[in-house]
């Protein structure tokens, strides 16, 4: 995979994300409308097992909400890019370190 098909992968999702992620549904997902249909979403954990970097997709204190989702779908799509590709690049140093070490 070269450089330009990443850029254009990345590209895209930054489409989907800020242009695109606006427009989705404001129903509940799934385990949410179950929750709601069965009665018991109240009785959901105060808080969060892990903290929330954007809750409910969102920018604390951007007052447009389409505004907000977008800049939020644009930063985790960063971040999500980022974060992998270090991973990746990490795996793939230690990969060739451990394959110098073995005499492969």
């Amino acid at each position: 995979m070269t450089r330009k098909d990443i850029l254009i992968g990345l590209g895209l999702a930054l489409f989907v994300a800020i242009v695109l992620s606006p427009f989705a549904s404001s129903s509940p997902d799934g385990l949410e409308r179950v929750a709601e249909d069965h009665q018991f979403l109240d009785k959901a954990t105060e808080k969060p097992l892990t903290p929330e970097v954007f809750p409910d997709y969102t920018i604390p204190g951007v007052e447009n909400e389409s505004f907000s989702t977008a800049i939020a779908g644009g930063i985790g799509t960063l971040i999500l890019y980022f974060g992998g590709f270090g991973l990746a690049k990490l795996l793939a140093s230690r990969r060739g370190h451990v394959s110098s070490q073995s005499g492969a």
